[in-house]
């Protein structure tokens, strides 16, 4: 399945579930996750959204990993499979 399906799905679970699903684009900074995921709690989730095949770039693990290192929950979810156990998680409020 293509990364823009993936995406879709998971901008329409969040707000099924009272949530936000915002594109992030952060100019001047290469590697930032697809996507900023505002959940009903107030929580923040950062999301990176690939094909089941998909690879993170060398910039992106970095950017990533700094981001991690500030605190920051930031999910790399592969495909279908890993977009629907997060909108279960966030159903259940394990987020």
């Amino acid at each position: 399945m293509e990364e823009k399906r993936v995406e879709r799905h998971l901008v329409e679970g969040i707000k099924r579930l009272g949530g936000m699903c915002l594109k992030f684009v952060s100019p001047g900074t290469s590697g930032v996750p697809d996507r900023v995921v505002i959940l009903s709690n107030g929580r923040v989730v950062f999301a990176e959204l690939k094909t089941d095949v998909g690879r993170l770039s060398k910039i992106q693990e970095h950017t990533i990993s700094e981001m991690r290192r500030r605190g920051a929950d930031v999910r790399v979810l592969y495909g279908l499979k890993d977009v629907k156990a997060f909108i279960e998680e966030v159903r259940n409020n394990e987020v």
